[in-house]
Protein backbone atom coordinates (compact mmCIF):
# COMPACT_ATOMS: atom_id res chain seq x y z
CA UNK A 1 0.00 0.00 0.00
CA UNK A 2 0.95 3.47 -0.68
CA UNK A 3 3.22 5.69 2.50
CA UNK A 4 1.21 8.25 4.03
CA UNK A 5 4.02 9.39 5.82
CA UNK A 6 6.69 11.36 2.93
CA UNK A 7 8.14 13.16 4.96
CA UNK A 8 9.39 10.40 7.15
CA UNK A 9 12.97 8.26 6.28
CA UNK A 10 12.34 5.03 5.08
CA UNK A 11 14.45 2.44 7.83
CA UNK A 12 17.15 2.46 4.59
CA UNK A 13 17.15 5.87 5.60
CA UNK A 14 15.85 7.32 2.29
CA UNK A 15 12.93 9.69 1.70
CA UNK A 16 9.64 7.34 0.92
CA UNK A 17 8.83 7.35 -2.77
CA UNK A 18 5.29 7.78 -3.74
CA UNK A 19 4.41 4.32 -5.38
CA UNK A 20 3.52 4.57 -9.11
CA UNK A 21 1.23 1.89 -9.60
CA UNK A 22 -0.84 3.20 -12.00
CA UNK A 23 -3.77 1.87 -14.37
CA UNK A 24 -2.59 0.50 -17.44
CA UNK A 25 -3.07 1.98 -20.81
CA UNK A 26 -4.89 0.34 -23.89
CA UNK A 27 -1.66 -0.36 -25.33
CA UNK A 28 -0.02 -2.03 -22.06
CA UNK A 29 -3.06 -4.05 -21.73
CA UNK A 30 -3.32 -5.37 -25.80
CA UNK A 31 0.74 -5.76 -25.56
CA UNK A 32 0.26 -8.40 -22.49
CA UNK A 33 -3.00 -9.59 -23.89
CA UNK A 34 -1.13 -10.21 -27.27
CA UNK A 35 1.66 -11.55 -25.45
CA UNK A 36 -0.41 -14.21 -23.29
CA UNK A 37 -2.32 -15.24 -26.27
CA UNK A 38 0.64 -15.92 -28.40
CA UNK A 39 1.98 -17.85 -24.94
CA UNK A 40 -0.99 -20.00 -24.88
CA UNK A 41 -1.34 -21.17 -28.81
CA UNK A 42 2.38 -22.36 -29.01
CA UNK A 43 3.62 -19.56 -30.97
CA UNK A 44 6.10 -18.23 -28.73
CA UNK A 45 7.74 -18.92 -25.59
CA UNK A 46 8.17 -16.93 -22.31
CA UNK A 47 11.55 -17.88 -23.09
CA UNK A 48 12.14 -16.68 -27.07
CA UNK A 49 10.05 -13.34 -25.94
CA UNK A 50 12.78 -12.24 -23.59
CA UNK A 51 15.56 -13.24 -25.07
CA UNK A 52 14.38 -10.79 -28.24
CA UNK A 53 13.62 -8.21 -25.70
CA UNK A 54 17.48 -8.65 -24.52
CA UNK A 55 18.34 -8.64 -28.12
CA UNK A 56 16.91 -5.41 -28.69
CA UNK A 57 18.12 -3.85 -25.30
CA UNK A 58 21.37 -4.88 -25.99
CA UNK A 59 21.29 -2.63 -29.93
CA UNK A 60 24.01 0.15 -29.33
CA UNK A 61 25.85 2.94 -31.67
CA UNK A 62 28.57 0.41 -31.11
CA UNK A 63 26.88 -2.10 -34.30
CA UNK A 64 26.62 1.34 -36.53
CA UNK A 65 30.52 1.90 -36.07
CA UNK A 66 32.01 -1.70 -36.83
CA UNK A 67 29.65 -1.00 -40.07
CA UNK A 68 31.71 2.19 -40.53
CA UNK A 69 34.71 0.95 -39.85
CA UNK A 70 34.53 -2.03 -42.53
CA UNK A 71 33.54 0.59 -45.26
CA UNK A 72 36.62 2.39 -44.58
CA UNK A 73 38.35 -0.58 -45.03
CA UNK A 74 37.07 -2.71 -47.38
CA UNK A 75 36.17 -1.28 -51.00
CA UNK A 76 34.47 -4.46 -51.99
CA UNK A 77 31.74 -4.03 -48.68
CA UNK A 78 31.32 -0.04 -49.14
CA UNK A 79 30.43 -1.03 -52.71
CA UNK A 80 27.60 -3.12 -51.38
CA UNK A 81 26.79 -1.02 -48.66
CA UNK A 82 26.00 2.08 -51.07
CA UNK A 83 24.09 -0.07 -53.53
CA UNK A 84 21.75 -1.83 -50.54
CA UNK A 85 22.34 -1.41 -47.10
CA UNK A 86 19.55 -3.09 -46.04
CA UNK A 87 21.18 -6.14 -47.13
CA UNK A 88 25.00 -5.22 -46.96
CA UNK A 89 24.50 -4.77 -43.02
CA UNK A 90 22.20 -8.06 -43.30
CA UNK A 91 25.42 -9.76 -44.26
CA UNK A 92 27.17 -8.20 -40.94
CA UNK A 93 24.51 -9.78 -39.03
CA UNK A 94 22.80 -6.33 -38.47
CA UNK A 95 19.15 -7.14 -39.55
CA UNK A 96 17.48 -3.51 -40.64
CA UNK A 97 14.21 -5.78 -40.76
CA UNK A 98 11.70 -4.40 -43.73
CA UNK A 99 12.92 -0.74 -43.74
CA UNK A 100 15.57 0.60 -47.08
CA UNK A 101 18.66 1.30 -45.57
CA UNK A 102 20.61 4.23 -46.99
CA UNK A 103 24.23 4.77 -46.06
CA UNK A 104 25.25 8.53 -46.58
CA UNK A 105 29.34 8.95 -46.99
CA UNK A 106 30.40 12.48 -46.26
CA UNK A 107 33.25 14.25 -48.47
CA UNK A 108 35.26 16.97 -48.23
CA UNK A 109 32.42 19.02 -50.07
CA UNK A 110 29.37 17.53 -48.71
CA UNK A 111 28.24 17.08 -45.19
CA UNK A 112 25.50 14.51 -44.67
CA UNK A 113 22.84 15.24 -41.58
CA UNK A 114 19.63 12.66 -40.59
CA UNK A 115 16.37 14.22 -39.29
CA UNK A 116 13.10 12.50 -38.97
CA UNK A 117 10.40 15.54 -39.36
CA UNK A 118 7.25 13.53 -38.25
CA UNK A 119 8.24 11.35 -35.59
CA UNK A 120 12.00 9.66 -34.55
CA UNK A 121 12.43 6.69 -37.26
CA UNK A 122 15.95 6.13 -36.93
CA UNK A 123 18.09 2.69 -37.25
CA UNK A 124 17.99 1.33 -34.09
CA UNK A 125 19.36 -2.29 -34.94
CA UNK A 126 22.46 0.08 -36.07
CA UNK A 127 22.66 2.76 -33.67
CA UNK A 128 20.52 1.77 -30.54
CA UNK A 129 17.88 4.11 -28.89
CA UNK A 130 17.50 7.51 -30.70
CA UNK A 131 18.73 10.23 -28.12
CA UNK A 132 15.88 12.64 -26.73
CA UNK A 133 17.23 15.72 -29.14
CA UNK A 134 16.95 13.77 -31.62
CA UNK A 135 13.28 13.55 -30.92
CA UNK A 136 12.34 16.84 -29.83
CA UNK A 137 10.19 19.21 -32.13
CA UNK A 138 13.38 21.79 -31.79
CA UNK A 139 15.74 19.69 -34.02
CA UNK A 140 13.23 18.29 -36.09
CA UNK A 141 12.08 21.56 -37.86
CA UNK A 142 15.37 23.70 -37.23
CA UNK A 143 17.46 21.03 -38.80
CA UNK A 144 15.56 21.63 -41.63
CA UNK A 145 15.13 25.55 -41.61
CA UNK A 146 18.84 26.41 -40.29
CA UNK A 147 21.17 22.80 -40.75
CA UNK A 148 24.49 25.11 -39.91
CA UNK A 149 23.03 26.70 -37.11
CA UNK A 150 21.78 23.51 -35.33
CA UNK A 151 25.46 21.55 -36.13
CA UNK A 152 27.31 24.82 -34.85
CA UNK A 153 25.68 24.16 -31.57
CA UNK A 154 26.36 20.50 -31.90
CA UNK A 155 29.94 21.87 -32.02
CA UNK A 156 30.56 20.97 -35.64
CA UNK A 157 31.99 23.78 -37.54
CA UNK A 158 31.78 23.77 -41.09
CA UNK A 159 33.50 25.74 -43.46
CA UNK A 160 31.03 27.77 -45.96
CA UNK A 161 32.49 25.74 -49.32
CA UNK A 162 31.39 22.64 -47.51
CA UNK A 163 27.39 21.55 -48.68
CA UNK A 164 25.07 20.63 -45.74
CA UNK A 165 22.60 18.07 -47.02
CA UNK A 166 19.86 17.12 -44.91
CA UNK A 167 18.07 13.75 -44.87
CA UNK A 168 14.53 12.92 -44.22
CA UNK A 169 13.94 9.09 -42.73
CA UNK A 170 10.47 8.13 -42.91
CA UNK A 171 8.47 4.84 -41.90
CA UNK A 172 9.55 2.51 -44.33
CA UNK A 173 14.01 4.41 -44.89
CA UNK A 174 16.73 4.97 -42.96
CA UNK A 175 20.25 6.72 -42.97
CA UNK A 176 23.43 5.94 -41.47
CA UNK A 177 26.02 8.38 -42.15
CA UNK A 178 29.62 7.78 -43.18
CA UNK A 179 31.78 9.78 -41.90
CA UNK A 180 35.07 10.78 -43.25
CA UNK A 181 37.70 8.56 -41.95
CA UNK A 182 40.15 10.66 -38.94
CA UNK A 183 43.69 11.43 -40.86
CA UNK A 184 46.21 9.39 -39.94
CA UNK A 185 44.66 5.78 -39.32
CA UNK A 186 45.85 4.70 -42.33
CA UNK A 187 46.90 0.49 -41.42
CA UNK A 188 44.38 0.37 -38.68
CA UNK A 189 42.22 -2.35 -38.27
CA UNK A 190 39.04 -2.48 -38.31
CA UNK A 191 38.27 -2.77 -34.42
CA UNK A 192 40.43 0.15 -34.26
CA UNK A 193 38.50 2.34 -36.34
CA UNK A 194 35.39 1.70 -35.06
CA UNK A 195 36.56 3.21 -31.61
CA UNK A 196 36.51 6.53 -33.54
CA UNK A 197 33.30 6.32 -34.57
CA UNK A 198 30.40 7.93 -32.62
CA UNK A 199 26.48 7.68 -32.25
CA UNK A 200 26.23 11.71 -33.44
CA UNK A 201 29.34 11.46 -36.25
CA UNK A 202 26.56 8.33 -38.04
CA UNK A 203 23.22 10.78 -37.56
CA UNK A 204 25.39 13.85 -38.76
CA UNK A 205 25.31 16.04 -35.59
CA UNK A 206 29.53 15.03 -35.00
CA UNK A 207 32.86 13.99 -36.24
CA UNK A 208 34.57 10.71 -35.53
CA UNK A 209 37.24 10.99 -32.59
CA UNK A 210 40.47 11.97 -33.55
CA UNK A 211 43.05 9.21 -34.23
Amino acid sequence: MPHDHHDHLSPSGHPYRKDDDVELTYWQTMEIAVRELLIEKGELTAAQITSQIDAMDARSPANGAQVVARYWTDPDFAEALLADGSQATRDMGYDIGPMKLIALPNTPTLHNVVVCTLCSCYPRNLLGLPPDWYKSRAYRSRTVREPRRVLSEFGVELSPDIEVRVHDSTADMRYIVIPNRPDGTEGWMQDQLAELVTRDSMIGTGLPKHS
